[in-house]
This record gives C-alpha cells, structure tokens and sequence, in this order.
C-alpha cells in the first residue's frame, strides 16, 4: 500500500568540473532539464559504484568508485517526470575533466557558477547543490 501519491527514485549524481572550474551538466534524450552526470543503481551496486558507472557511460569519465568525494544525500523534486522525487547521493570527482555526450546523453554544457544561472536546471542542482558550491556574495 502506497502512503503517497509521489514516486522516489533512488539515484547517484557527480558534480564533475573542468579547467575553469565550471560544473558539467547533462541533458537526457527527449527531456529539456539539465542535471549532474547520474543514474539509477543497479542491483546490488552502490551508491559509489552506480555513480562511476554513470559518468562512464553517459560522458565518458572514468573514475573508480573509491575515488569520488561524498558531497551529501538529497531529497529534491525529479527534473523531468511529474509527481515523482529523487533520493540522490551526490559525489564529486577529483581532479578536472573533459566529457563527451555519450548513451542517452544529447547535450553536455558547463556550467559558470558565477554567471547568471539557465532556467533548466534541474530542481537538485539549483535547490542544493549550486548553493553548497557557491560561495555567498
């Protein structure tokens, strides 16, 4: 029995950043919202585990689970399906980085967290993350 009328998906995300220091974000096939490299764990992966196999597969970067940085978990409303939440384990990647659209990726753009920010951005970026990572003015 269902106590609510919103989904959950648990999901692993990756704030990866270039030279510039700029954060990459993806945009799935068919949907109009940018997030964090990610997905959906497999069975029996971890959170680590589904987040490295994720920036894999979907930019093209490879680090070892053992290697991303924790940021934290949220809660935040899912970017591009409605009546649905997302539990996301958020990482960063060491280092700086190159990426390439790759799977269901169509788009990749790097985000100035400096500049003015889009208005497609997915809820977990400009609720959470962007503001943990951006130094207050």
């Amino acid at each position: 029995m269902r106590h609510t009328d919103t989904d959950l998906i648990i999901v692993s995300a990756v704030c990866v950043f270039n030279r510039e220091g700029h954060l990459l974000t993806v945009r799935k096939r068919g949907t109009d919202k940018f997030m964090h490299p990610g997905g959906k764990p497999e069975q029996g992966e971890t959170a680590a585990e589904a987040a490295s196999r994720e920036l894999a597969e979907e930019v093209g970067i490879e680090v070892p689970a053992a290697d991303l940085e924790p940021l934290g978990v949220w809660l935040a409303a899912a970017a591009n399906e409605a009546a649905t939440n997302i539990e996301a384990t958020v990482f960063t990647a060491p280092g700086t980085w190159e990426a390439h659209p790759s799977a269901e990726i169509a788009e990749i753009r790097w985000l100035d967290l400096a500049a003015p920010l889009p208005d497609d951005l997915a809820p977990l970026l400009t609720d959470h993350i962007i503001p943990l990572l951006t130094p207050p003015k």
